[in-house]
């Protein structure tokens, strides 16, 4: 369901009323709608499945607390994904755990590896090297390739300006270019 589907489903709207009078059961419906994003979201920005469970439960623990300062202008996912967004960044501000990419395992060039451990191989790296990338260029990049955000609604879900979306997308490109160069001229050998 793309986002602005989302922005005039009724029965999300009245789920959401319900929630907002207290229904814990509406709230839960809104839960098994979203949870599954949200979690894919969050282990996007943090590369655990563990902390992604966690971060996706804290988030909807914000949302509850919220709900009541949620507006309909921008779609319910869309607030969802700020709280999981802004929970993950703080979360791992307070880790300012950094992975150095250089010291992270590769699969040993010059043996024959099945395709599918190649493409798993591959996707690792991939998700390595995002986790790399500064938080704030990380959320960027995961919510416009791996959410298929428009740029308006990454502004939106993050509450920064377009511009900024865009220069922290460049951003993140290039750096991810920068960092698989190697192992992709090494996949053309």
């Amino acid at each position: 369901m793309n986002l602005k589907a989302a922005k005039l489903d009724a029965s999300e709207l009245a789920l959401i009323d319900r929630a907002r009078e207290g229904d814990r059961h509406a709230f839960g419906e809104l839960v098994l709608r979203y949870r599954k994003r949200v979690v894919n979201l969050v282990y996007r920005m943090c590369g655990d499945a563990e902390t992604a469970q966690d971060m996706a439960q804290e988030t909807f623990v914000r949302a509850w607390k919220h709900l009541p300062n949620y507006r309909p202008r921008s779609a319910f996912i869309s607030w969802l994904y700020r709280i999981a967004t802004n929970a993950t960044l703080d979360m791992l501000r307070r880790e300012r755990e950094t992975l150095d990419v250089d010291e992270l395992p590769l699969a040993a060039a010059g043996k024959s590896v099945e395709a599918s451990m190649e493409a798993k191989d591959r996707a690792e790296l991939v998700q390595q090297a995002v986790l790399s990338l500064p938080p704030a260029s990380r959320s960027v990049l995961i919510l416009r390739e791996y959410e298929a955000l428009s740029y308006r609604e990454i502004a939106e879900t993050l509450g920064i300006p377009t511009g900024t979306v865009m220069s922290r997308l460049s951003y993140a490109r290039v750096r991810l270019s920068q960092i698989l160069e190697p192992y992709l001229k090494e996949a053309i050998l």
